[in-house]
């Protein structure tokens, strides 16, 4: 296979800009012709030859491929630009997740840039593979809703989810899912030996994507409770999901399940049961692991975890790449 695709990436000086770099470095049939970054102009982008430049500079007519790994805001209107240069886009920011400018609006506080690209295919593969096949443009999941949605999907498959209970997700991210921006609440001091609840209940802006997602195949009755935590690490993400059954299923059988519908996803690996999933299992892949702890007849511990700057932002990204251009969808991701 001889394919070979010009590819630019935005943002490239971020945690997930520099580990997106890292895998379009080694990816068989991508040429890496730029990479922007205001804040590092002129110095050398690691994994290549090339140097950072600013993103106005960005030479859109010499590439047919743009990865965005921009903020949400910014991220839209560079999008416009690709798009209207006939450039396939994949967005890693928010800004193309959510159907609507009005649910837009609602999680991020103010208008969309540009509504009228709305809505885009979601880069979940696993979940919505054929929707990716040929697509000009794709918004890559954040890393809570890749990780909770994983976790979530074989009952929602079914619709094992019972309507009168709430979905509850106790979750935990390293410091890199803040970004490369130094802030007082990610300094070292006050992350060391920490671990710090923020966005609790349903404040956080990614409870509108996975509930999104969750509706898709029928939603449920209750409201997310999704509570995230600044874990002392530098990446990994891990998602405690609790659930209530109803009768189409009981706990007992919820194991099979996983395991049938994930049997042929490479990247998604259902542990046996007593084997509970840790960061060690997917740190530094593009991997979600996951396992399955009965509690009664109805009640389920679902633990999903994922390298939140792999399978979360950069890794599932070049993954929807490859299906947006017909390559094998895990070229340089195992």
């Amino acid at each position: 296979m001889n394919k070979q695709f010009r590819v630019g990436v935005y943002g490239a000086s971020g945690y997930a800009g520099l580990d997106l770099v890292e895998i379009l470095a080694r990816h068989p049939h991508v040429q890496l012709v730029f990479a922007t970054s205001n804040t590092y102009v002129g110095a050398h982008v690691p994994h290549t030859e090339l140097r950072y430049i600013p993103s106005e500079d960005a030479p859109l007519d010499g590439v047919d491929t743009v990865f965005l790994a921009l903020p949400h805001g910014t991220s839209a209107q560079v999008a416009r630009k690709a798009v209207d240069k006939g450039l396939r886009v994949i967005d890693l920011s928010a800004d193309l997740r959510l159907k609507t400018p009005q649910a837009y609006k609602r999680w991020y506080g103010h208008d969309h840039p540009h509504p009228e690209l709305l809505p885009v295919p979601y880069g979940l593969p696993e979940l919505f593979r054929d929707t990716l096949r040929g697509a000009q443009v794709v918004a890559a999941p954040g890393c809570y809703p890749t990780t909770t949605i994983l976790g979530l999907y074989p009952l929602l498959q079914i619709q094992g989810l019972a309507l009168d209970a709430p979905i509850i997700v106790d979750a935990k991210s390293g410091v890199s899912g803040a970004g490369r921006t130094p802030s007082e609440k990610t300094h070292f001091v006050e992350v060391y030996g920490n671990l710090t609840p923020y966005s609790t209940g349903r404040s956080h802006r990614h409870v509108g994507e996975i509930e999104q997602t969750i509706a898709a195949f029928g939603g449920y009755g209750e409201p997310l409770i999704f509570t995230p935590h600044l874990l002392p690490v530098d990446r990994g993400l891990m998602a405690s999901i609790y659930v209530t059954l109803n009768y189409n299923i009981t706990s007992d059988k919820v194991h099979s399940l996983y395991t049938n519908v994930y049997a042929d996803e490479v990247l998604i690996d259902v542990l046996p049961l007593g084997t509970h999933a840790t960061l060690k299992h997917v740190v530094k892949t593009n991997r979600c692991a996951i396992s399955i702890t009965p509690i009664s007849d109805r009640y389920l511990h679902i633990t999903s975890v994922t390298d939140n700057l792999r399978k979360g932002a950069s890794g599932q990204a070049v993954q929807c790449f490859n299906l947006m251009v017909d390559l094998p969808e895990t070229t340089a991701l195992l």
